[in-house]
């Protein structure tokens, strides 16, 4: 007798949310782990075929299995089946820019606070990863507005969450443009809850996040260099429009354990980037001073210049480019292949959903 799925089950796998239960079908993306641990994640096809120097494996032989079973190939040898979580699928799903990895992400939604029903606006959607985690912490009665500058980066992020959630989100629209330009249009003033900033001159945009945020709000910013870093927190301080700035780093350092082999892993996720925290003020209100040791505060761009000599102008935005903070930079035709390739992982999706 083979178990029905219930309600709970069927609930899970409507359109709008990944199939989280019951046994895989024809659409689904499926995580096949090896005999190595090696893992390769693809989506089911009629007809499809799974190939290795190891043997074949038929899609039609995994449809029909339960999530987290075993199946064997051609030549004998066992692989298990998942479906991806969410962090498996933004490791591997299609890139244009650098993604924000699932560490960084879980830190953001503690930070920021992201809440069910949270008003966020998102500003540098890259390859969408941070949107997938912000649009699952809002919850369908939150809003995310993103904001991205390059057109080839916001169509590879609306593919890649068109394939995870089987539909274009009702409640998160992607924006081209500059956040400058655009986010007065989109909001009325006071009526965002948190801004998360994942660009390359977030300091460019405190006062415009200012201006959104209600008192009490959330900004939150990921950068990956120390300058970066610098200049944030001190155009943060310098506005006088929020709290005290708080900078972090996250590392993990995944454990080797069997038996009496227990010991760190040799290699460890280090350091991806810096979120800097902030809280937005009350109008008219002045943060008390903290007690420091007595230090150099105050902070100039002639500083910044004077402590990096080799990037010329520090202040000019062309000093900031991905290039210049060190982020490999693909080419126009890479990124049109990226964008092919999550939109047929999305249109997959969508066909499994409509079905």
């Amino acid at each position: 007798m083979t178990d029905q799925p219930n309600a709970t089950d069927a609930a899970s796998q409507t359109a709008g949310s990944p199939a989280l239960r019951g046994p895989f079908v024809y659409g689904d993306r499926v995580q096949l782990t090896g005999p190595k641990g090696r893992m390769n994640t693809f989506t089911l096809e009629v007809g499809g075929e799974f190939q290795s120097h190891r043997g074949t494996l038929p899609h039609a032989k995994i449809v029909g299995q339960p999530d987290a079973s075993v199946v064997t190939n051609s030549s004998g040898e066992e692989y298990l089946l998942l479906r991806p979580l969410l962090s498996d699928f933004v490791m591997s799903m299609p890139r244009g820019a650098a993604i924000v990895y699932p560490k960084d992400a879980a830190q953001i939604l503690s930070l920021a606070d992201i809440f069910p029903g949270a008003n966020v606006v998102e500003a540098g959607v890259g390859s969408g990863a941070l949107s997938l985690h912000l649009l699952r912490g809002i919850g369908a009665t939150g809003t995310l507005r993103s904001f991205e500058r390059r057109d080839e980066f916001a169509e590879i992020a609306r593919a890649n969450v068109r394939a995870f959630t089987g539909e274009d989100p009702e409640n998160w629209s992607v924006t081209v443009g500059d956040l400058q330009d655009e986010l007065p249009n989109a909001v009325a003033p006071g009526s965002v809850d948190r801004v998360v900033l994942d660009m390359l001159a977030p300091w460019e945009c405190v006062g415009i996040a200012a201006d959104a945020l209600a008192p009490g709000g959330v900004i939150i910013c990921y950068v990956a260099t120390v300058t970066q870093l610098s200049r944030t927190v001190e155009e943060m301080r310098r506005s006088g429009l929020y709290t005290h700035p708080q900078a972090s780093e996250t590392m993990v350092r995944g454990w080797h354990v069997e038996g009496l082999a227990v010991r760190p892993d040799h290699r460890m996720v280090a350091h991806t980037g810096f979120l800097v925290t902030a809280r937005r003020l009350a109008p008219n209100t002045v943060v008390p001073d903290l007690k420091r040791r007595a230090s150099k505060s105050d902070f100039t761009d002639a500083d910044l210049a004077n402590w990096l000599p080799d990037m010329g102008d520090a202040t000019s935005e062309e000093t900031w480019t991905p290039e210049a903070v060190g982020e490999r930079v693909k080419s126009d035709k890479i990124l049109r292949k990226k964008a092919r390739e999550a939109q047929k992982v999305a249109d997959q999706r969508v066909d499994r959903a409509e079905d």
